[in-house]
């Protein structure tokens, strides 16, 4: 048993698939990921572990110098070794926030894009088309609004793909709602399937459905107008330590011999250390979620 729980330690984490294969063998898209190509994953690992050592040599290059402040066999050694181990730790933390940030994005503008689903879907309907065909002019219509690899267009033609292939239209919409990850898509797939299979007022479902997400979605960009300053100032307050520990080892670099003295290299990581857990407790306080 022991000899087990330790391979299964060993074994990669299974990354959920980015496709699923729909009712009619199409390809449909799962939100609730983003794997990243090996080239994304090496790209971003470099471009942070670039900054990462570049940051890791400002604050703490110089170490080890001799009584006549002149670098030795140590310095030159831990001049490697230490921006290295912080740009290590930098790519290995930025490349999972790099594919949250994908994600969250990804999510962002399905949102939008569904609304702007409903606001077809409930005109439509409105000038008298049943469901099916409504779909069908949906499509027509997005198709002059977004470019033809936007996610409403492919969820749109797996729709109609479903309905030439005489799957259950509310089915097809149950899976769009699971894999977008989104309470409003799922809300809405729900209400429609018992609503579509016990004859209830369609357009009365969705219009109501489009008014309340329009109204959240307004909402939303108001808090996002607010919260954008502050998110400002919050990048700015990270990067002015960078800054000024630059300023001062171009200008004084006498000076600056004090931040590789013990009492110096203890200061700075305590700050560094600060200044890290105050960027993630503010990145998490001003990321509002309705």
């Amino acid at each position: 048993m022991i000899v087990l729980a330790k391979k299964n330690k060993k074994k990669k984490k299974i990354e959920e698939p980015q496709y699923f294969t729909s009712a009619t063998n199409i390809p449909t898209y799962n939100y609730k990921v983003y794997n990243m190509t090996k080239t994304e994953k090496i790209l971003y690992f470099l471009l942070a572990f670039v900054v990462g050592a570049a940051v890791g040599y400002l604050f703490y290059g110089g170490i080890g110098k001799d009584e006549f402040n002149q670098p030795t066999t140590v310095t030159w050694v831990l001049n490697i070794i230490i921006p290295t181990a912080i740009g290590l730790v930098a790519g290995k933390l930025f490349v999972p926030m790099r594919r949250k940030s994908i994600v969250a994005k990804q999510k962002k503008e399905l949102s939008h894009q569904f609304r702007d689903m409903l606001d077809a879907l409930t005109t439509s309907i409105g000038a008298g088309k049943n469901v099916n065909d409504s779909f069908f002019g949906v499509y027509d219509d997005l198709k002059l609004q977004y470019d033809s690899d936007a996610f409403i267009l492919k969820e749109l033609e797996v729709i109609i793909s479903g309905i030439h292939n005489n799957v259950a239209i509310e089915d097809i919409l149950e899976d769009f709602g699971r894999r977008s990850d989104n309470e409003d898509i799922m809300s809405f797939a729900n209400v429609f399937k018992i609503s579509y299979r016990k004859g209830g007022n369609i357009k009365e479902i969705i219009r109501n459905t489009h008014s309340i997400l329009n109204d959240k979605m307004e909402i939303s960009e108001d808090i996002e107008t607010l919260v954008t300053s502050n998110k400002l100032e919050q990048n700015i307050m990270i990067a002015m330590p960078i800054v000024l520990i630059a300023v001062i080892k171009m200008m004084s670099p006498e000076f600056a011999n004090n931040f590789v003295t013990p009492t110096g290299i203890i200061s700075t990581t305590v700050s560094l250390i600060i200044f890290v857990v105050a960027y993630f407790i503010g990145k998490a306080v001003l990321d509002i979620k309705l």
